[in-house]
């Protein structure tokens, strides 16, 4: 007998996505940021979350490091863990849209072949995937985490731009370059770019 054999889901009696957005009046949609550890793609997100707050937005944001204290801290750095990590996010991320929440994702998802994975469960209509533009050396100038300095003095293994490549992507919806604009010039980018996918017209 198979495993799938017991399991039964229910999703034709539950409530319809049409209806819990109805309920929010807005439309859930999730902005996915990738980019080095130290380009801003959390300090972007955080003060669009507040900024969208402000607007009567629910929403929620999913960071690398919460997620990875919580959710998946059974989960390493490998290629495999890697994966695993980002198709639990992006699964997570799905059922929050599809509750008419605005999710905003802030994790590397170094790779075209994650960044695909996230895409590809979330489903490209529901996902507005955004490039958080630094070079690492502009990362590693404010290692705000200190991160950088243990991987140059070898306490850090697998750190993404140093021991494994960051593929930059090719097919982002947005492009915030924070070392030519300031949290707010790409916080108010981001919100021009998301904006039209939350309002549902009364």
């Amino acid at each position: 007998m198979a495993a799938t054999d017991n399991i039964h889901p229910v999703s034709d009696r539950m409530l319809s996505r049409t209806e819990k957005q109805a309920l929010l009046r807005q439309r859930g949609v999730v902005m996915w940021f990738s980019g080095l550890s130290g380009s801003g793609k959390s300090t972007v997100a955080l003060a669009l979350e507040r900024k969208l707050h402000a607007e009567g937005i629910l929403t929620k944001l999913l960071d690398g490091d919460n997620i990875r204290t919580g959710l998946n801290k059974n989960l390493g750095f490998s290629d495999e863990d890697r994966l695993e990590n980002i198709r639990r996010i992006a699964e997570v991320s799905k059922l929050f849209a599809h509750t008419g929440v605005v999710v905003l994702c802030s994790f590397i998802t170094p790779t075209h072949e994650l960044r695909a994975i996230a895409r590809d469960t979330i489903g490209s209509a529901d996902i507005i995937e955004v490039f958080v533009k630094a070079s690492f050396q502009t990362c590693e100038s404010r290692d705000v985490k200190g991160l950088y300095a243990k991987a140059r003095a070898g306490k850090l293994a697998l750190f993404t731009g140093k021991d494994s490549d960051f593929e930059i992507p090719q097919t982002s919806d947005l492009v915030l370059d924070t070392e030519k604009e300031s949290i707010t010039e790409s916080c108010d980018r981001a919100y021009d770019s998301v904006i039209s996918h939350i309002r549902i017209e009364q």
